[in-house]
């Protein structure tokens, strides 16, 4: 067997996993959102309305970043202006997912720390709010790059057709750098946010001394916020590694987009959703049932 026929079998092998991860994916989302649309007092919970809304968001942008996958993996040419518009949400819907993180792991703090305040504070119009600037946020570095684009961009250029990749809109150093230092800015923004609560519902948890509490829960959630942090840092290695190893590991693309862009959103549904109580006790129900 060469090794082109190796890689091909270990490209079909990480693509079939991957299409069936986002299986599962969908299918626990399915049961989640259906929970959700018929329990009153978990549509009225600010916490299960930030996970929902993570959850749609990391729902919609891994159907494009897939679809853009097979798009760029089969050499398929589409016209810019749909192109634009897919990159443009799929860069909108990352940050989100970061913003999110952050969002979620505050919700948590006060829970736990400022149980009595909980809330007046984090209230459903409240969450509402919160997603609208965590979309603004996202959306006005993209003006700015979008301008500095137009400056550089040749005549003609959205009425023609190209693979769709969000690098081919990086027209000139400023935009680089533009993305370069939002992105960094907003790890390292949302990195300090999950580590502060996180310590902050540590010492709550140490205080109560005990297993059960829903302190305890709390900072292993936060916790898992911090590894799905992580597992998005990386994908700011996806566009170097792709450039620079592609001819010494013929799978590397497909490794990195499962495992730096897909996990890190296949994994959202077990934090708040299986390891929550009230949708446990639904997927099980569902299971009995069956």
């Amino acid at each position: 067997m060469t090794d082109i026929q190796t890689a091909e079998i270990v490209r079909s092998t990480l693509l079939t996993l991957m299409l069936l991860s986002f299986c599962v994916y969908i299918y626990f989302v399915t049961i989640i959102l259906h929970v959700f649309l018929t329990t009153p007092h978990v549509r009225e919970n600010s916490r299960y309305i930030l996970f929902i809304h993570m959850l749609i968001n990391d729902t919609l942008l891994l159907s494009v970043l897939i679809f853009l996958f097979f798009v760029v993996r089969y050499i398929v040419y589409i016209p810019v202006p749909i192109c634009y518009a897919l990159v443009i949400f799929a860069a909108s819907a990352f940050r989100v997912t970061l913003y999110n993180l952050a969002i979620m792991s505050l919700e948590r703090h006060f829970a736990i720390c400022y149980p009595l305040r909980h809330a007046q504070v984090c209230t459903v119009q409240r969450s509402f709010l919160v997603m609208g600037l965590m979309w603004l946020l996202s959306l006005i570095p993209l003006l700015l790059d979008f301008i500095a684009m137009c400056y550089s961009m040749p005549k003609n250029f959205f009425s023609t057709s190209l693979i769709c990749q969000w690098s081919t809109f990086a027209m000139n150093s400023f935009q680089a750098t533009l993305r370069s230092v939002v992105d960094i800015s907003i790890f390292i923004l949302v990195g300090l946010v999950i580590f502060y609560t996180y310590i902050r519902i540590m010492m709550a948890a140490r205080k109560i001394r005990s297993g059960r509490s829903s302190a305890f829960k709390a900072e292993k959630t936060v916790l898992l916020h911090a590894l799905q942090l992580g597992l998005c840092m990386m994908s700011l290695s996806y566009s170097f590694t792709n450039a620079y190893l592609r001819d010494y590991f013929f799978f590397i693309q497909i490794t990195n987009f499962f495992f730096f862009m897909c996990i890190p959103r296949f994994i959202s549904p077990l934090i708040y959703g299986v390891r929550d109580e009230v949708f446990q006790k639904y997927i099980k129900k569902m299971n009995f049932s069956v």
